[in-house]
């Protein structure tokens, strides 16, 4: 498989002007696998195959448990993402603000849509592919397509799904990424519009373009290794300042050397801009203690390290950010 050269120069920093930041635990929530924002400022997070929505640091409450409400209990990383008002036009039909679509492992492997009211049902169906990470693309580059990665042979593929269900393969020859995926702004360079992938095992990040060829964008310059290397990623959204603050999902998993805490961790928006943090940079954390770094793409990409959790930390899904 060929790839475009790493754009990235000198690999980390390892020893940044600034002191780096500290992700911090600000909820306790057993199971909790990932994160993601509502149009309303609040976040949807994943926590032992149910969701809860989170409006500020302790105010937690269950969603989706009514009548056909959601649940799930095949595999551990159920990851989610939360869909725009967005047509689809060349499938003549539209997503809904405020809809979430979660990834279904297990024997029966698929995406589960729960709509605003808390109703869900299954959206489409992966056949005996094992899905590894979920996004959605609100730039348009992939014509506002729910994208999905799966586990392959060779290692990952890509998929488009429309609003109706139906699925378009990207590739079938990305790297085997897995995690926290996510759609670069218009304003990250060549890479604009790219879907963005972290592999924990090399510890790069790839951006996949809608015609499917990988380019490596950056070598993060973290420990890598199966449960140790990139596996979280976000955008900083426009208007980010002190007020804000990143979240990501700290995941107990048992016999691991970095087992996790069942926390939502919480980086101060403060500390990220005192480290050089800005609106539409990339952050990528490691699954190991959350170690972040910042990736920013305008003719080339430079990649700095500006952040840690606690050492136990074991990160999962993407990186989210609200106004709490």
């Amino acid at each position: 498989m060929a790839l475009a050269a790493c754009t990235s120069r000198g690999g980390v920093d390892q020893r940044p002007r600034l002191p780096p930041a500290h992700w911090v635990k600000s909820l306790h929530l057993p199971g909790v696998v990932d994160i993601g924002p509502r149009g309303d400022g609040a976040l949807v997070v994943a926590a032992a195959g149910r969701l809860f929505i989170l409006r500020r640091p302790g105010m937690v409450t269950a969603f989706a448990r009514g009548p056909g409400g959601y649940s799930t209990r095949q595999g551990p990383e159920p990851y989610l993402t939360v869909a725009g008002n967005d047509r689809v036009a060349a499938s003549r039909c539209s997503f809904h603000s405020g809809t979430i679509f979660a990834l279904q492992p297990g024997s029966h492997p698929g995406v589960v849509m729960i709509g605003p009211d808390g109703r869900a049902r299954r959206f489409a169906s992966l056949a005996a592919a094992m899905p590894t990470g979920i996004a959605f693309d609100a730039t348009g580059h992939f014509g506002h397509r729910l994208l999905v990665t799966t586990r392959n042979a060779s290692g990952s593929s890509v998929l488009a799904i429309d609003c109706a269900g139906r699925i378009k393969v990207i590739t079938d020859h990305a790297p085997a990424v897995e995690g926290g995926i996510t759609v670069a702004p218009a304003s990250f360079g060549r890479f604009a519009g790219d879907l963005i992938a972290p592999d924990e095992r090399t510890g790069r990040i790839y951006a996949i373009p809608p015609d499917g060829a990988v380019a490596l964008l950056a070598a993060s310059g973290l420990p890598h290794g199966g449960d140790i290397g990139v596996e979280s990623a976000g955008f900083v959204p426009p208007g980010f300042g002190t007020g804000d603050a990143a979240f990501l999902a700290d995941r107990f998993s048992r016999g691991n050397r970095h087992p996790g805490t069942n926390s939502v961790l919480r980086l101060p928006g403060s500390e990220l801009i005192k480290a050089g943090v800005r609106p539409g940079d990339l952050l990528v954390a490691s699954e190991a203690s959350a170690r972040t770094i910042v990736v920013r793409c305008i003719r080339a990409c430079t990649v700095r390290y500006v952040a840690a959790g606690p050492a136990v930390t074991h990160a999962e899904g993407h990186i989210a950010f609200a106004r709490f």
